[in-house]
């Protein structure tokens, strides 16, 4: 943070307020949470500087996205986010993450596309992460990919409420899996970087460190994917031909022959 607040750059918790649009009871209610450092006093009034308005900014973003202030304190804690610079940070690494454009629908075309009356699958969708409800029966796709993917499998004939399953089914791997990269970055990239200071001439090889992992994540997983499915699809189907072949030869087999 600036040491001097004597800049036009800094503010009073009402200025603040007002070019922010949070209220000042919130600002406070996120300094005793330890979301938002404290202010810069001076002659007993207390000043908010571009680091606070950053990350007051990013507060309001995450949770508009339905992210839980607890979450969010977390976030920033792992990120030690005291500056302007781990604040766009943050907001650089979840738009690597998150890059697929958000759509709008409406509860009647999410009924048509997965062939189903029954309201309380968009319930599921909003409570499953897929979807944010934006009132008068509207929603926010978060993951255009997943929701057509479930549209797909509904015109192969499998119900929309069984797609959710194996989606439900599968973020709970993929947020283990998701855990596993997050502690390599800290552990192996972040904290040695952190515990140098964080050099300025070292943020563009984090950057780069992150999109790398991004690429090499993804085609890990698929690799992963393909080699896990064949080695169950050679041990199930392995499995039924094993039993169709002992119950034809159970049912070829004559009165006398020793059976």
């Amino acid at each position: 943070m600036v040491e001097d607040p004597d800049t036009e750059d800094w503010r009073t918790i009402d200025e603040l307020a007002r070019s922010s649009g949070v209220t000042v009871r919130n600002i406070r209610a996120y300094q005793s949470r330890g979301l938002l450092p404290p202010p810069q006093v001076r002659a007993r009034t207390g000043y908010y500087g571009p680091g606070h308005a950053a990350r007051l900014e990013l507060i309001q973003d995450l949770q508009d996205e339905g992210v839980k202030l607890d979450t969010i304190k977390k976030l920033l804690d792992t990120t030690g986010g005291s500056t302007e610079q781990v604040v766009q940070f943050i907001r650089t690494v979840r738009a690597l993450f998150a890059p697929e454009d958000r759509q709008i629908v409406h509860l009647a075309e999410l009924a048509q596309r997965y062939e189903t009356t029954d309201t309380g699958v968009a319930r599921r969708g909003v409570k499953m992460g897929l979807l944010r409800e934006l009132g008068d029966d509207t929603y926010e796709e978060i993951s255009p990919r997943l929701m057509n993917a479930a549209a797909e499998l509904t015109g192969l004939g499998i119900p929309i409420t069984r797609s959710l399953d194996v989606v439900e089914q599968l973020r709970k791997h993929a947020d283990a899996v998701a855990r596993l990269y997050v502690d390599l970055f800290l552990g192996e990239i972040w904290q040695p970087f952190d515990a140098e200071g964080r050099p300025d001439d070292q943020w563009p090889r984090v950057y780069e460190t992150i999109e790398r992992m991004r690429r090499i994540s993804g085609e890990v997983m698929i690799a992963v994917l393909e080699l896990a499915v064949a080695e169950r699809v050679d041990v199930t189907f392995g499995r039924d031909i094993v039993r169709n072949v002992r119950t034809s030869s159970a049912g070829t087999a004559t009165p006398g022959d020793g059976h």
